[in-house]
């Protein structure tokens, strides 16, 4: 084996991208708080990048984990980018056996790996030059990434199979397909409300996650049922002062804010009656997996990337304040439709988007780098990048062929 192989023969892994192990951020950090303890599980030796005063404090650490903190300009448009150099230089000088590297905006720093002999694993994210939270610089920043990360990636990875297809017909570079995966143990503290009484939203309050139809919604909404609204901006804004508002307003719409308790977002998600999902762009999404894994009736935004994850058996949507209404209404009126749609979540979350599964999977393919010749999957016109489409048929093969213990 190369690289920085321990004395005991581990293999050595670097996670770069994330702010930090632990922490609740978002759907990297997620993903990082399962994939972390179960490669040491495994084990490797796992160093995780992260940002000053990003992690938390209140949850326990696997102290296996080891967390290296860099420095970087904290804004909106540049922290990804300064942060990611910082982690690669540190890596760089480290040289772990194979780096899992999140975000195409990380793309820029893979030649700086390369150099170092140091196979890349890339989780490419959603079409993030497409999020309307991004102004025009950040958005060719994001899109020249990614063609940079179709170039210098050992491997990448997909969350969904519309991303692998997009990546495919655009950059020519063929995915692994590896979801999000959700955890189906409830909290065994109730919700503050009581079961099935309730509308819930959860997301990061960004004009793509359709907060704004949402709000607009709420208040006829609310002439029936409790509206509880979970998430923020993280820096202050207009939806937020829109949520605040909303709460002050109708009592019978809660504002929570960043919820980083997960026995509080999970018991939210187990007693919805219905659960609003929003968001338009990217592919799977971290907290409708969680939420279906915990049985919540989802009524969604009818895009691509929502069908592929939820199936037939939710509710969907137009993305305006009168078509939310009526959908959700819809189920919030029918008690055995929302039994069903609950039951069907819950089985098609533990089938396909389990984290034993998803962390199976990430485990498989950073191993994979360690083979003496390993090239990646490319499609460089020889017909090579092929080779990884099989793995786009998650529907079908449910990760059997990956070990899970």
């Amino acid at each position: 084996m190369r690289g920085n192989v321990t004395e005991q023969g581990r293999p050595t892994v670097a996670i770069i991208g994330t702010r930090g192990y632990p922490s609740f951020y978002g759907g990297f950090e997620t993903a990082v708080r399962y994939i972390a303890p179960y490669l040491a599980d495994r084990g490797w030796d796992v160093t995780v990048y992260g940002r000053p005063g990003t992690t938390s404090s209140e949850h326990a650490a696997d102290r296996r984990i080891r967390t290296v903190t860099t420095s970087g300009l904290q804004s909106k448009s540049l922290s990804t980018l300064s942060f990611g150099l910082t982690s690669s230089l540190h890596a760089v000088r480290d040289r772990p056996d194979v780096a899992l590297v999140m975000n195409v905006a990380n793309g820029f720093w893979l030649p700086l790996l390369r150099a170092r002999g140091i196979p890349t694993v890339v989780n490419v994210d959603g079409i993030e030059w497409e999020r309307a939270k991004w102004g025009r610089v950040a958005r060719t920043v994001f899109r020249t990434g990614a063609r940079v990360t179709a170039r210098w990636a050992t491997e990448i990875i997909v969350d969904a199979k519309a991303i692998g297809s997009h990546w495919l017909e655009n950059f020519g570079r063929a995915g692994h397909f590896i979801p999000y995966g959700g955890e189906a143990r409830q909290s065994t503290d109730p919700a503050p409300l009581p079961k099935g009484s309730y509308v819930l939203v959860v997301a990061r309050f960004v004009p793509e996650n359709t907060l704004l139809e949402f709000f607009e919604a709420a208040p006829a909404l609310a002439e029936t049922h409790d509206v509880v609204i979970v998430g923020s901006t993280g820096f202050g804004g207009d939806l937020d002062d829109r949520a605040r508002r909303l709460a002050e307003q109708h009592p019978r719409i809660t504002w929570l804010g960043h919820v980083s308790d997960d026995a509080l977002l999970h018991a939210l998600w187990a007693d919805a009656g219905a659960y609003f999902h929003g968001h338009s762009v990217g592919g799977t999404n971290p907290a409708l997996v969680q939420a279906m894994a915990l049985g919540a009736p989802v009524v969604a935004r009818d895009t691509v990337y929502n069908r592929e994850v939820l199936g037939d058996d939710a509710e969907f949507t137009a993305p305006d304040p009168e078509s939310i209404v009526t959908s959700i209404r819809s189920v919030l009126a029918d008690p055995e439709r929302r039994a069903a749609m609950s039951a069907s979540a819950k089985r098609r979350a533990a089938d396909v988007y389990s984290w034993q599964k998803v962390c199976a999977a990430y485990e498989r393919l950073l191993r994979a780098q360690l083979e003496p010749g390993h090239r990646g999957n490319r499609d460089d016109g020889t017909g090579s990048g092929a080779e990884a489409d099989s793995l786009f048929d998650l529907d079908e093969r449910r990760l059997e062929s990956i070990p899970t213990s």
